[in-house]
């Protein structure tokens, strides 16, 4: 794209992201009963849509016109307002706005926070896949949606490890509810994806990372009639044959591999080698199971998927479907990078729970307006001014 497209279409985006702060002002206002939250509430999400260097509470007061971070820390802590009925309404938004049956599915997955001390809620010494490690951290379990029009997060939780389950002060000190108890990352994502779902959600998939392939997601899935593509590790085990071997010694025997785009990556349509199994396992009428396998040109680095499906399932739809997983490593990539997701300074569970819902929703709105400006810009040929109703 040439340097003055790229400047107009940024451009665009500017203008629309006001009009889409707008909208979803409009929306949770509602449940922010004194006028001065509400009004709180505007100039903070348009706060952190702002090209402000952190967005923490010294900088946003700043570039807020404010003299302290007082104000926008009430408004994680003290003030009253409800955030899962913020979360519902943050949904809602995305599949009013990139909803699409067709290619929908939704993407679960975890990111973690770093920290230091142990005052924040959950905060441990947790491994962190991206650094490989283990780290001091607080870990939450994402669920994003994407389709062909557009990616962004619908729901989120607080993972609390279980040295948090016994300790009454602590927990206390973090306003962790006496009612949460210890759950896993893969019960923590089925109850995200049941709420997605009860919500009806378009979505044909449920797409998911290697942590989030165990019996708690998967199971409860088949049971439930839902496809999927899960990535599992290789040393996975599978029954074949009446023996178990793993899903790295079941695909050294394929001989046949498919070169495949799992789709649009920045530098232009990602490629890979395929291969896939199909496996003899009991599924529902209609339905049945597949090992997938992607291999990279380096034939030592391959990745490993479940997939169930209707036993009609292409192989092109099973590439398509694995290869959104990494929409929701580029989601959480931009939320930080864009929003600050990563940025808070709140130590309590419930202001967590406030800070990430807020800061999802001007994710959201962002995704919003780059898919209104891409459809503007298709419709001129070169990116020129959004139509009147496009930003509302």
């Amino acid at each position: 794209m040439a340097e003055e497209d790229s400047q107009a279409l940024e451009a665009l985006e500017a203008v629309g992201a006001v009009g889409a702060v707008d909208e979803v002002h409009a929306r949770i206002g509602a449940f922010f009963h004194r006028r001065e939250m509400r009004e709180r509430v505007r100039r903070y999400l348009e706060g952190v849509l702002r090209p402000v260097e952190r967005k923490n509470g010294w900088q946003l007061a700043e570039a807020l016109g404010e003299e302290g971070p007082q104000g926008v820390q009430r408004l994680f802590t003290d003030a009253e307002w409800d955030a899962e009925a913020v979360r519902d309404v943050l949904r809602t938004y995305v599949l009013e706005h990139l909803g699409d049956a067709a290619s929908g599915v939704v993407v679960v997955d975890e990111t973690g926070f770093l920290k230091k001390g142990t005052k924040s809620a959950g905060v441990a010494r947790q491994y962190r896949g991206t650094a490989g490690r283990r780290e001091n951290q607080q870990i939450g379990v994402f669920l994003l949606y994407a389709s062909a029009r557009g990616a962004a997060f619908i729901d989120r939780a607080l993972y609390l490890p279980d040295e948090w389950m016994g300790d009454v002060a602590r927990r206390e000190e973090a306003h962790i509810p006496e009612q949460v108890g210890f759950a896993t990352k893969g019960e923590i994502a089925r109850e995200l994806v049941a709420r997605a779902l009860a919500a009806g959600v378009p979505a044909q998939w449920v797409v998911g990372d290697t942590v989030y392939s165990a019996d708690e997601l998967r199971r409860w899935l088949e049971g439930h009639g839902r496809r999927y593509a899960l990535a599992v590790p290789e040393t996975h085990a599978l029954w074949t044959r009446g023996q178990q071997r793993t899903v790295e010694r079941l695909v050294a025997d394929l001989p046949a591999w498919t070169r495949l785009s799992a789709g649009e990556g920045s530098q232009g349509p990602r490629w890979y080698d395929w291969a896939c199994l199909a496996l003899p396992y009991t599924a529902a009428v209609g339905m049945a199971h597949w090992l997938l396998a992607r291999r990279r040109r380096d034939p030592t680095k391959l990745a490993y998927y479940r997939v169930y499906g209707p036993v009609d399932t292409p192989v092109t739809e099973m590439v398509r479907v694995a290869g959104r997983r990494w929409t929701i490593e580029e989601g959480f990539e931009q939320a930080k990078g864009e929003v600050g997701l990563d940025q808070y300074e709140v130590r309590r569970y419930d202001a967590w729970y406030r800070y990430v819902t807020l800061a999802l929703l001007a994710h959201a709105a962002l995704e919003v307006t780059r898919d209104r400006t891409r459809q503007s810009a298709a419709l001129d040929g070169k990116g020129g001014a959004l139509p009147a109703t496009a930003s509302r």
